[in-house]
């Protein structure tokens, strides 16, 4: 298992933050061209509790990425068909040579929010726990990329969210019955996802737990992970970068005028002009 925090990021303003998803988008795209050009396949799945921030981090990486070359998956409630042969359910899902996936939730439903709240068996439950790593190196083998994000979030976090989701006038629709059941299993939850973590989590497809408290810390986090670990042409290693000039204000004075308040950018443009 891979901790991924970037602290250097704990205190990013708003420019910042569009600054940095700029330019790691950029690499993204990049990404993607490598992947059409060389027909790779890459499955980039995100679990984690409800309102951690999957669906939002998904659309960060796929926001300036080509439409048709890459599949937004995210499934219902299975048939009783589907729930007897979990695997195949999502087999239909996997990447096609140029294709990227993101997967928001994946077949490890099976293991964290099925088990929690008694949508499976404990027969379905230990039958997959004993399949999946075998599966994943079977996909793995076929050439498919496969990189396993775990947001994560803690109690308060998640009560929080929901309650102003539930709250909110134009974000209510959102809380669903999973997620009044769901609130208070926060523990349960953990259990499953402690045992998740423990058999799932191998040398070959690590699961990688970005800090979720913080959303667009999240989003950044998880955007440099997937950049820096998949190769592609024409690859620019992002660092993360100090922010500390960024985050301070800065006073410039020309033919006595005062300018406050500016940002560092904003100080290296006047010094650079009008210095």
């Amino acid at each position: 298992m891979i901790i991924y925090d970037l602290r250097e990021y704990k205190k990013l303003s708003q420019k910042a933050y569009a600054n940095e998803k700029y330019r790691l988008q950029v690499e993204l795209v990049k990404l993607q061209q490598d992947v059409i050009n060389n027909k790779r396949k890459i499955a980039v799945i995100f679990e984690g509790r409800d309102s951690a921030g999957k669906t939002a981090a998904i659309k960060q990486f796929s926001e300036n990425l080509i439409p048709d070359k890459i599949s937004y998956v995210h499934l219902g409630v299975p048939t009783k068909a589907e729930s007897k042969n979990w695997f195949h359910r999502y087999e239909k899902k996997i990447p096609k040579p140029g294709e990227i996936v993101f997967f928001d939730r994946s077949w490890y439903s099976r293991a964290l929010i099925e088990p929690t709240l008694g949508f499976c068996s404990q027969r379905q439950y230990k039958n997959f726990m004993n399949r999946v790593n075998t599966w994943e190196e079977e996909l793995m083998d076929d050439k498919v990329e496969l990189v396993k994000f775990y947001l994560s979030i803690d109690k308060e976090s998640q009560q929080h969210r929901l309650k102003s989701r539930k709250d909110s006038p134009i974000k209510y629709w959102k809380f669903s019955d999973t997620d009044s059941q769901i609130v208070n299993k926060f523990d349960v939850f953990k259990l499953y996802k402690e045992q998740m973590f423990e058999r799932t989590s191998t040398n070959k497809a690590p699961w990688v737990v970005i800090n979720a408290h913080n959303k667009r810390l999240a989003r950044i986090s998880s955007m440099h992970y997937l950049i820096n670990k998949l190769e592609y042409n024409k690859k620019k290693v992002l660092k993360p970068r100090n922010l500390d000039n960024e985050s301070r204000h800065y006073q410039f004075i020309y033919e006595g005028e005062v300018f406050e308040n500016l940002n560092y950018n904003q100080y290296k443009i006047l010094s650079k002009y009008l210095g």
